[in-house]
């Protein structure tokens, strides 16, 4: 999941603002893009909502979350860590462009905090299944004992 926030997100923000400010996306990326931040809205939804591990929020919250702590002590820092050399592929640079303007507008604390209200739920730790009905034998309906 945190692949497709960091990722997924941050290609999805750079291809919908376009390259640069003064050229604006064509019809197609755009829809690609809104397309793809849709999925990544999904997934991060399914995984907030549902009954999956406990972790599975609480390590990509824990990503975000640091990566914004370190934004705010050390700017140079953490924008050091998104991948922007020219020997990079042009998906990972453009993925990196979009995920600096996700960081340096707040998204990733919003998510971070989002994603980290879950693990707060007593009931995200609890088993799904209660396997101690199953131990105990059936009476019938008659007998005294």
């Amino acid at each position: 999941m945190t692949a497709a926030v960091l990722a997924g997100g941050g290609w999805a923000v750079q291809q919908a603002a376009g390259s640069s400010v003064a050229t604006a996306p064509d019809s197609q990326t755009l829809w690609i893009a809104l397309g793809s931040m849709a999925a990544v809205g999904l997934v991060v939804g399914l995984v907030v909502a549902g009954r999956v591990s406990p972790l599975a929020t609480f390590l990509p919250s824990m990503v975000l979350l640091a990566w914004t702590i370190v934004y705010a002590l050390d700017v140079n820092r953490a924008l050091s860590f998104i991948p922007a050399e020219p020997s990079m592929h042009q998906l990972v640079r453009e993925a990196g462009a979009g995920a600096r303007t996700l960081l340096t507008t707040g998204v990733f604390a919003l998510l971070g905090v989002a994603l980290f209200i879950p693990v707060l739920m007593p009931s995200r730790w609890s088993r799904r299944d209660d396997d101690l009905d199953e131990e105990y034998e059936t009476t019938p309906e008659s007998s005294y004992y």
